[in-house]
């Protein structure tokens, strides 16, 4: 008979937890070490922080202009980056994390307008060339940010590690990142919170979960309120200023990559964000600073 194991761990700077059914403590010990280990390793190689990690190499390259050669994996993510940077009309724009230097989203107010304007004319995927293994900056000053896809992209390999481990019921929780191995041994669903963007605690409701990913993108805590009107962290790489249409997004795909990006790129189209929403086809729910919400979702009473 499996029982419910949970535990809980820190990576890629957030609250993580991994839920699996087991036969005994030993067996679920092996599946938390699997998934703790995969999340840590990703952390390891694309973490921005990290001077030995391989981003910080690849944005050494980056700054001096220079060019390197990548791995598989790396390569995947950069052809993922680049769909979504076509598909997103340019808006999802993983050379856009410079702008963190402008927005601190603590105390001092609002950025210099000035100095958003000389970022920008640092952002741009067509401002750098990538054909597999090579990635070269032709300009220097660049830098490149996997933030919006990682942890995702983390959520869906530690869950497929498991399921080729023989767990196939389990939730994987990376920050908020979802991914479901399988459901409960009933066939119950997971229960998923959807929390709302600006009540702290509070949720929007819970959405089931038989399998797939979801994610979320929104104004959640990094944000700030300057007489009286909120700026949020997601950030147009056209403008450098934060969105102001949509609260919150969250999409239910088959991946957790798919469904972190679709969600980020709805934020991203401002007023359009629901109806691109609409044509992508995918399971979604949002909330727009009115706090009125919207989506194919809808919550169980």
């Amino acid at each position: 008979m499996r029982r419910l194991f949970r535990h809980s761990f820190k990576a890629m700077g957030s609250p993580c937890e991994v839920q699996c059914y087991a036969v005994d403590a030993a067996e679920a010990r092996r599946a938390i070490d699997l998934a703790s280990a995969e999340a840590l390793r990703l952390e390891a190689r694309y973490s921005r922080y990290r001077p030995d990690s391989l981003l910080s190499r690849i944005n050494r390259a980056a700054a001096e202009g220079g060019r390197i050669a990548v791995d598989a994996e790396t390569a995947g993510l950069l052809d993922y980056a680049e769909a979504c940077h076509r598909q997103s009309d340019g808006l999802f724009d993983i050379t856009s994390g410079l702008l963190r230097q402008a927005w601190r989203f603590g105390p001092g107010g609002l950025p210099d307008p000035a100095l958003i304007e000389s970022l920008l004319a640092r952002i741009g995927w067509h401002r750098l060339r990538w054909a597999a293994p090579w990635l070269e900056f032709p300009e220097a000053g660049l830098e490149l940010d996997f933030g919006g896809v990682v942890k995702e992209y983390a959520a869906d390999r530690v869950a497929a590690l498991l399921a080729e481990a023989g767990f196939r019921q389990g939730l994987v929780n990376l920050g908020g990142d979802i991914r479901v191995v399988g459901p409960h041994p009933d066939g119950a669903p997971w229960r998923i919170g959807i929390r709302h963007p600006h009540v702290p605690g509070a949720l929007l409701g819970s959405l089931p979960l038989y399998r797939g990913g979801l994610a979320s993108s929104g104004d959640y805590e990094r944000c700030l309120v300057v007489d009286g009107v909120r700026y949020g962290h997601v950030l147009n790489p056209k403008t450098g200023w934060p969105v102001r249409h949509l609260a919150a997004v969250s999409v239910v795909g088959d991946l957790c990559v798919v469904a972190g990006s679709a969600s980020t790129i709805a934020m991203l189209k401002e007023e359009d964000g629901p109806a691109w929403l609409d044509r992508l086809g995918l399971p979604h729910v949002w909330m727009d600073a009115r706090g009125e919400t919207g989506g194919s979702l809808r919550f169980p009473p």
